[in-house]
């Protein structure tokens, strides 16, 4: 891949990220604090199951 290619993929990571917190500043408050008190084990799952359905869509699509 070159380096287009994973800017144009940082590039929509952060309009991704940045589209709650425009649109429901609030909303995105309120689910920020939940997370932080989930236990060490919790967060870690969300992680592995985030990093695992990324590698998917990135196997499936390219």
């Amino acid at each position: 891949m070159t380096s287009s290619v994973w800017l144009l993929a940082l590039g929509m990571l952060l309009v991704f990220e940045g589209i709650l917190p425009l649109l429901m500043p609030q909303a995105w408050r309120e689910t920020f604090l939940r997370l932080t008190q989930l236990r060490d084990g919790q967060l870690r799952f969300f992680g592995l199951l985030s990093v695992g359905l990324g590698l998917l869509l990135v196997a499936v699509f390219s």
